[in-house]
């Protein structure tokens, strides 16, 4: 298992990435160094990794985090695939064919490819692919709760967890981002958070409370209501 582990670790970090990516603050500890690969090795909480890391794909578009982990968690959940012409047609979810009639309703392409996609209008393009998607924004919930919902949506086989927060609040550069979540350690209560945008930053074990206060922002495109988390369930 721990050869299965670390092979995956380096799988994640080897896709197309700038020669340099943005530097992380010391608050955050990259997956791809010893005390990253050391966390997921001795996770609490990990089941979610491996489907997803499987999957992982970078955004192909600045705005595109949210297109990018959705085709991650839909092929995750083995959701019935469409054929791909990224994939030479095989079936597969991508950040082109994620986008369909259904979606145009929740919001449409070209407005995501402007300014990206709100938490709401993420799990509303999720159920517009037929699955299960629980919004929760962070002002309507604790710390806690969000801690024990993510840590029991890594654990099972059935749902994922995505979450919606403002980079610059947990150090980073700078405005909201989406990505899913993929492992959780409980003796420092990190969470792994699997960024799309490989190109910028790798992937990051982040405190569970930096990131809460991160997701607990208001967001000027959605109502100023705060961002928040995703539970995604097949």
């Amino acid at each position: 298992m721990r050869h299965l582990v670390i092979g995956l670790i380096a799988a994640v970090a080897a896709l197309p990435a700038l020669a340099d990516t943005l530097p992380l603050p010391q608050s955050l500890i990259a997956l791809d160094t010893a005390p990253g690969e050391a966390l997921l090795i001795d996770a609490e909480a990990r089941g979610d990794f491996f489907p997803l890391s499987i999957h992982f794909t970078t955004q192909v578009n600045p705005a595109f985090c949210g297109p990018a982990s959705i085709a991650m968690v839909l092929n995750a959940l083995d959701v019935p695939r469409p054929a791909s012409p990224m994939t030479l047609g095989l079936g597969m979810f991508d950040q082109d064919n994620v986008f369909t009639p259904e979606t145009e309703t929740v919001k449409p392409r070209a407005a995501v490819e402007r300014g990206g996609m709100t938490l709401d209008e993420l799990g509303g393009m999720f159920a517009a692919h037929g699955v299960a998607a629980e919004v929760h924004h962070a002002g309507d919930a604790t710390l806690e709760d969000f801690r024990q919902t993510a840590k029991a949506s890594i654990a099972d086989d059935t749902s994922f967890v995505l979450v919606n927060y403002l980079r610059s609040g947990i150090g980073q550069e700078k405005g909201g981002h989406i990505s899913p979540l993929a492992a959780y350690d409980g003796e420092t209560d990190r969470f792994l958070i699997l960024d799309v945008s490989r190109y910028k930053y790798p992937p990051v074990w982040v405190e569970a409370a930096a990131l809460f206060d991160a997701m607990n922002t208001p967001d000027s495109d959605n109502e100023n209501r705060t961002r928040g988390y995703l539970v995604v369930t097949r």
